[in-house]
């Protein structure tokens, strides 16, 4: 199905590996021009390398999303190459990283570190996009969010906490922005097996304790996620915003 996404400008962040690669793909398959960054240089070119096989519009632009004035320059760098901001996806978060333990065992270093990434990191580029997305007239933000929050999963609270930020602060970005015609959702996948989860054997038992909550009942990947992405990013999903789009197999249901 043609979501009329062809010559739309998207930004995804975190996207060297994992779920933003594979969102970056996808709207490459869409027609998009597609601005990406990460912080490690090195896994970023491999990611362009591999996408532009896909398609030749894509930048990779190594970035802190917690560092303001380098989020700005990445904008500036994808509006210079591509004209303007249509579509932005934040996917920049920490988590497979993250032990899992007792709240009163997490540092509190660890617990800002989170939160800077996780909800810091999404506030910068909203604030770096919208006003692109108020010039050109379209604009769609999508917030990549959790179902852990939904559910209450213990043993990460700070990783919990962050993305149950950002459902809120979905909310409070639909409100302030309907009036110039840009939709803010999120996107709450469950445990995700991607290549970075996939590398750590705490991550992978708690994935097969999850994925007997399912429905559904297997793992999760990237790339059950790109659909509802492209939906939300096209002109179809113009009259849908504020909302949390819980993509995870039937676990957690609201």
């Amino acid at each position: 199905m043609d979501l009329g996404l062809r010559g739309k400008v998207a930004v995804v962040t975190g996207a060297s590996r994992g779920i933003g690669k594979a969102i970056a793909n996808s709207l490459l398959n869409e027609g998009c021009a597609v601005a990406i960054c990460a912080r490690e240089a090195g896994r970023l070119t491999a990611a362009v390398g591999d996408l532009e096989k896909i398609g030749p519009r894509v930048l990779g632009v190594p970035t802190d999303v917690t560092d303001a004035a380098a989020v700005q320059e990445f904008i500036a760098s994808a509006t210079q190459a591509f004209g303007r901001i249509d579509i932005l996806v934040n996917n920049a978060a920490l988590f497979s990283t993250l032990e899992l333990r007792p709240f009163e065992k997490i540092p509190p270093e660890e617990w800002r570190k989170v939160m800077d990434v996780n909800t810091l990191g999404v506030f910068l580029c909203c604030r770096a996009c919208v006003p692109h997305m108020r010039k050109g007239g379209y604009g769609r933000i999508i917030n990549l969010a959790s179902g852990a929050p939904l559910k209450g999963v213990p043993l990460f609270l700070h990783y919990i906490a962050s993305k149950g930020a950002v459902i809120a602060m979905t909310r409070g970005l639909a409100r302030e922005l309907g009036g110039d015609g840009i939709t803010v959702n999120s996107l709450a996948p469950g445990f995700t097996l991607s290549e970075n989860v996939a590398q750590h054997e705490m991550h992978r038992r708690q994935g097969e304790i999850t994925k007997k909550t399912r429905a559904i009942q297997r793992d999760e990947t990237p790339e059950d996620l790109v659909g509802a992405v492209s939906f939300l990013a096209s002109a179809d999903a113009a009259f849908i915003t504020g909302q949390t789009l819980v993509v995870d197999g039937g676990s957690a249901m609201i």
